[in-house]
Order: structure tokens, then C-alpha cells, then sequence
């Protein structure tokens, strides 16, 4: 495998892994509604298990209210049962066919604990990220070692792993200086 090649697996992998904290920030909950807080929810329907946005419809008719509307009516208690127990601090209000999920203001000490969350998830990020930057350095040793590359070849691609980790990580911060942000905005 050529050099050109191994940075690209290196480059996908980190950017599957941006998209995987992008996707978890989404669900931290901030002041406002946002489908993304419940939309991968897992639901127990039809002897299987589905995310939510895969059994009913969701909308914010409101800024601080989520309603969700299930296609098939038979569906409305499993759905209320699965977003007690994902414990997002939303308690679901059932009105006939429909649920209603309020979303309360978020106190001084809650936001600060979803910081703490977030930073966390940041954290987690990026050290799949040094992960992904190792397994791309080991790759290229063993290349460099059954002499496919040369010294020279593997010191580049070294600075071209190094500079594609500095990247990524520089964007998770960005995001999480970004949520950070957003949760203190009352």
C-alpha cells in the first residue's frame, strides 16, 4: 500500500470520527427544541427495535416544545416508554395520538454538567482521533520496513499524519467551544 493511500484511510477515519461527535453534540440538550435531542431514541415496536425518527414523525411547532407524532397510533405508549428510560430530563406528555415533550429552562448547575458532557464527548473525539494518528504511523513503519517506502517517504508522511491530526482535532475544539457557548446562552 502507497503512502497516498494509508493517509486517505487515515483521513476518512477521522472524519467519520468528526461526524460521530457532530452527531452526539447534537443530542446534548441546550434551551431550545431540536428534533436531534430524540430523534435516535431506540423504540421497542413491531418485535424489533427502531429509532424514534424511523416510527413517527417529529417536529417543533414551538422553541421549547418537541411534539411527535407516530404513524401508527399503536405505537404511542412504547414511545413514551422509550423516552422516559433514555433519561434526557423531558418528561412526555401523551394528547390522544400525539406527544408532547415541553422543554424545560435548563438550570445554572444542569448546564453546567452538560459542559462537562460535552467536553467529555470532545475528549472521547479526540482520542479516537490519536488513535486513528497511530494506526496511520504503524502502517507506514511496516511499509518503510519491507522497504515499500522510503525513510524519506515515511518522515513526509509522519508530517502529513501529524498535520491531518492537528486539523481534526483543532475542528472538535472549535465544536465544542461552539456547544459550550450555545448551553451558557440563556
Amino acid at each position: 500500500m502507497d503512502t497516498d493511500e494509508i493517509l486517505m484511510q487515515t483521513e476518512e477515519k477521522m472524519d467519520k470520527t468528526l461526524q460521530k461527535v457532530k452527531e452526539d453534540f447534537q443530542g446534548v440538550r441546550t434551551g431550545k427544541a431540536s428534533p436531534a435531542l430524540v430523534e435516535n431514541i431506540k423504540v421497542d415496536c413491531y418485535g424489533s427495535t427502531m429509532r424514534l425518527r424511523e416510527t413517527a414523525g417529529i417536529t417543533t411547532p414551538e422553541p421549547r416544545l418537541i411534539m411527535i407524532q407516530p404513524w401508527d397510533a399503536s405505537n404511542v405508549d412504547p414511545i413514551r416508554k422509550a423516552i422516559e428510560e433514555a433519561n434526557i430530563g423531558i418528561t412526555p406528555m401523551v394528547d390522544g395520538k400525539i406527544i408532547r415533550l415541553p422543554i424545560p429552562e435548563l438550570s445554572e448547575e444542569r448546564r453546567k454538567d452538560l459542559i462537562k458532557v460535552v467536553k467529555k464527548m470532545g475528549e472521547d473525539g479526540k482520542i479516537a482521533i490519536r488513535h486513528a494518528r497511530r494506526d496511520c504511523l504503524d502502517q507506514l513503519k511496516k511499509e518503510e520496513k519491507a522497504s515499500t517506502i522510503t525513510q524519506d517517504d515515511l518522515k513526509v508522511s509522519e508530517k502529513s499524519t501529524q498535520d491531518l491530526t492537528d486539523k481534526f482535532v483543532k475542528q472538535i475544539d472549535e465544536m465544542v467551544g461552539s456547544k459550550e457557548k450555545e448551553l451558557l446562552t440563556i
